[in-house]
């Protein structure tokens, strides 16, 4: 059409038809320049939730959403450059582990990471919480850190992938969120923009995920598989367990120590795995090795020759953090108040709800509702249970960290909710339930 309207884009994907390149392109221009109102953009972003796009349509959105603000241009890196992006969990402190390790194999990561919303938490909060670091660096600033480090955080620019802001924040509330096509867009578009070779997804799937099925999780992940690789990144996504907290420790503070504890190599099992597993995919991408299971032993070396660690503290310093608190992790401040949850019966821990501990984390003061609310650093929880644990009656189930006692009641009866206990053992979970690549989908269940 030579004069285009957004009320027949609208009608023909209400229809189920199948928009042009140039259609998707004028759209998305119109979005980043305010020249089409939010009651039609958000109109079309209904129409695509309930007919869905095909997978040419969902390569350029996100192509388009890509090219719609600032892109950011790691060339100057030597090296296979490598990104990772978890679509979001409970005590999910990964990237604060498997970034460094990675680096200090000899692939570059540089990492735009966003702000917890809700019962998922965010890298940037966690780092925020080490005193003095900072996360919003100036383009330059980022890249020198990766190129003297190896690695380096910092928040996502307001203008990466422009018309994403857009339409998420419509999409928001328009009850679209979950519209697979526009998930997937909305986080490669980001990833493409900025700039990185390759691209690790961790695929949460759960309770506590975004995608609570795995079949949603599968087809998320395999979509944005098929979008890095048609836009020229080697691209491979890991669906992880997240039914339960990854870890023991929930809340910003508590979690960067408990970082800190897997890179000295101890701290919770099913965290360690996990992250030598991201790490080793990671290193795969970035040719580090021929196969994964060289590469997971590279990620094992790191942490236990003490170079995952020490990149850790070399990122720290170069963004402004007190490194003290991490050689003393007891120079944290910690919440005023420490109450313990206990259990009400004997048996064995059935699950531990990670969508109930992380309602809990945000009662607590941990997370945030709204994305500009304030947050504790050092509130949260230290779970002292997990999965097929046996507990006896009156026994600490976990241990909740907060300014005010007024937060306890509501968050110690969330956490109660999540510890079913029964006579029986339960079987443990798979914390790598599939691994995507362009090649083939490998389900591990």
């Amino acid at each position: 059409m030579n004069t285009m309207r957004m009320v027949d884009l609208i009608t023909a994907k209400r229809d189920g038809k199948e928009m042009h390149k140039a259609q998707i392109d004028w759209l998305i221009q119109g979005c980043t320049s305010g020249d089409i109102p939010d009651y039609q953009v958000s109109a079309w972003l209904m129409a695509v939730y309930f007919s869905g796009m095909s997978s040419q349509e969902v390569f350029w959105l996100t192509e388009a959403m890509a090219s719609s603000g600032e892109q950011i241009d790691l060339s100057g890196i030597p090296g296979i450059k490598v990104d990772k992006h978890s679509t979001g969990g409970v005590g999910d402190k990964t990237t604060l582990i498997v970034g460094p390790i990675v680096a200090a194999c000899g692939a570059p990561v540089a990492k735009m990471s966003g702000r917890g919303l809700g019962h998922t938490g965010g890298t940037i909060d966690k780092l925020e919480a080490i005193p003095g670091l900072q996360t919003a660096l100036s383009k330059d600033a980022f890249l020198r850190t990766v190129r003297e480090v190896g690695f380096s955080v910092v928040g996502q620019s307001e203008n990466l992938a422009a018309a994403d802001k857009v339409l998420y924040a419509l999409r928001d509330v328009t009850g679209t969120v979950e519209s697979l096509p526009l998930i997937a867009s909305s986080i490669m578009s980001k990833k493409i923009a900025a700039g990185a070779d390759a691209i690790l997804l961790d695929v949460k799937t759960g309770r506590g995920a975004f995608m609570d099925s795995l079949d949603g999780s599968l087809r998320l992940g395999k979509t944005m598989v098929d979008i890095g690789e048609a836009l020229g990144r080697k691209t491979v996504a890991l669906v992880t367990d997240m039914d339960e907290p990854l870890g023991y420790a929930i809340g910003n503070t508590l979690e960067v120590i408990e970082a800190l504890e897997i890179m000295e190599g101890r701290g919770p099992v099913d965290l360690q795995q996990v992250c030598i597993e991201l790490a080793a995919n990671m290193l795969l991408l970035a040719e580090k090795a021929e196969d994964l299971g060289h590469c997971r032993a590279m990620a094992e070396a790191a942490i236990r020759d003490g170079s995952a660690k020490s990149c850790f503290f070399q990122m720290v310093e170069a963004q402004g953090g007190d490194c003290r608190f991490l050689q003393d992790p007891g120079k944290f401040p910690l919440s005023p108040i420490t109450l313990p949850v206990y259990a009400d019966r004997s048996g064995f821990v059935q699950a531990v709800d990670a969508l109930a501990i992380g309602h809990a984390s945000v009662i607590l003061g941990a997370g945030r509702m709204t994305k500009d609310a304030p947050i504790d650093y050092s509130a949260g929880l230290l779970l002292k249970k997990k999965i097929g644990d046996r507990v006896s009656a009156g026994e600490v189930l976990a241990e909740l960290h907060t300014d005010t006692e007024n937060r306890f009641t509501e968050a110690r009866q969330e956490v109660l909710t999540a510890f079913p206990i029964e006579e029986k053992r339960p079987s443990p979970p798979k914390l790598i339930r599939a691994r995507i690549s362009q090649e083939a989908c490998n389900i591990f269940d």
